[in-house]
Parts: structure tokens; C-alpha cells; sequence
């Protein structure tokens, strides 16, 4: 799981959002929601131990061996093959030399027969699509073999059965695998659709509140974190 505790999150002297306090279970998809600026993406890198806290405490310990990150900048890795960047995530496990193991490579094997880019395997990565792309950096994070994996905006540059393909996919590996998985987005309606609960950030340094999709929509939540209100169609 992932614990907060009066977590405060922003760069340097700056705070973004302090006393942030939740706790995420393993076994769920959570949907990380709000504003721009509200602070999503220094939480994901907060607790990725990309940036150090500003105050208060969080678990697990971040390292390659717990969490997994994947973010929305586009990889491109010149004459890598697509199970060249899945096994990527089996080099905190490695020797020195980053030599493979035949328990890795199997490992390796698995995280792409889950994400459904087996076929792919000794394909260059860059000649692939961006769903696909996104597909394989899944993988990669199911090699690392973490119990959570935090995603920022997994969805982005994607149309819209990717959209829907990839958030199915991040539930089902959450549920059977009995992982903690959260994601940043812009995509609402999806989300809410999908998540099992939502992480609702507020403006700055207002807060965020866990919740249940059918709870939020049944309450001020969405116009006090986009400061209008959300239409019922999307939500």
C-alpha cells in the first residue's frame, strides 16, 4: 500500500500542498485528479523519491525495488528492441555488468505476455505506436516487479480506444496481481469509470480527498477542485 501522513510536497522552500494524508491499498486502481497546478505530478515524484518531502512521512521506502514510475514523457531509444526496454526494469536485480539471468529473462517474457506485446519482442521500439509504446512501458514496470506503480498521465497522446484499452488493462493488473497502482489524468470521465477510488487534489494547498467515484459525484468535490461544475454526462 502507500501511506501518507501529514505529507508535505513542492520544490525547495516552495510548497505545493501540505498535511496530505491517505492510504492506498494494494490490490486497486487509484485515479490521481485535478487542476492544473493542483500538484499531481510532484506527488507522483514525491513518492517515487524522484524530489525529497518538505514535511511529514510516507511509506513505502521509495527505491527501484517497490515503486515502479512510469511517466508521460515519450522514450525514444535508438536500436532497442521492444524486449530490449521491457528488461529494463529487471536491472535493479542485475549483476554489476547488467547480465540477465534465465529467471529475468523469463520474468521479461511474462511482463510482455501480460501487456499483449509478445508478438512485438524483436521489434525496434521507436517504429511502434504511441499506444503500443505505452503498452510496452507497462511491461517494463511489470518486470521491475514493484508493488506500486505510479503512472503520470498514461493516457496522454493516446486515441481513445488506446485510452480505454490501457486504463481496462492497469485495473485487471491491479486486481489480480494485487498491486497499488496509481495514475495521474485528465480524462474524468474515464477515470471515473475505471478506478476502483479517486485521489481528488484540491487548489493549492487545500488538500485532497480519497473517495469513491459514486461518492464524489454526490458531492461538492469536483467543483471545489475545477472550480465549476462538472457536468453529470462526464462524471
Amino acid at each position: 500500500m502507500i501511506k501518507c501522513e501529514n505529507l508535505h510536497i513542492g520544490y525547495g522552500s516552495r510548497v505545493i500542498q501540505h498535511d496530505l494524508s491517505f492510504v492506498l491499498n494494494d490490490g486497486e486502481l487509484v485515479a490521481l485528479l485535478g487542476a492544473n497546478g493542483c500538484g499531481k505530478s510532484t506527488l507522483l515524484r514525491t513518492l517515487a523519491g524522484l524530489q525529497p518531502t518538505l514535511g511529514g512521512s510516507y511509506s513505502p521506502e521509495p527505491n527501484e525495488k517497490t515503486v515502479a514510475l512510469v511517466l508521460t514523457e515519450r522514450l525514444s531509444v535508438e536500436s532497442a528492441t521492444v524486449r530490449d526496454v521491457v528488461a529494463m526494469g529487471r536491472y535493479p536485480y542485475t549483476s554489476f555488468l547488467g547480465t540477465l539471468s534465465p529467471a529475468d529473462h523469463r520474468i521479461v517474457d511474462e511482463a510482455m505476455k501480460q501487456v499483449d506485446v509478445s508478438d512485438l519482442a524483436d521489434s525496434f521500439y521507436n517504429d511502434h505506436s504511441d499506444g503500443e509504446k505505452q503498452r510496452i512501458l507497462i511491461a517494463k514496470a511489470l518486470a521491475q516487479q514493484t508493488p506500486v506503480i505510479l503512472l503520470d498521465e498514461p493516457t496522454a497522446h493516446l486515441d481513445l480506444p488506446s485510452r480505454i484499452k490501457t486504463l481496462n488493462l492497469l485495473r485487471t493488473i491491479a486486481h489480480e496481481q494485487g498491486k497499488t497502482i496509481l495514475i495521474s489524468t485528465h480524462e474524468l470521465d474515464l477515470a471515473l469509470r475505471t478506478a476502483d477510488n479517486v485521489l481528488l487534489m484540491f487548489p493549492k494547498n487545500n488538500g485532497a480527498l480519497l473517495a469513491a467515484p459514486d461518492e464524489l459525484r454526490q458531492s461538492d468535490a469536483f467543483r471545489r477542485a475545477f472550480g465549476m461544475d462538472i457536468p453529470l454526462s462526464v462524471v
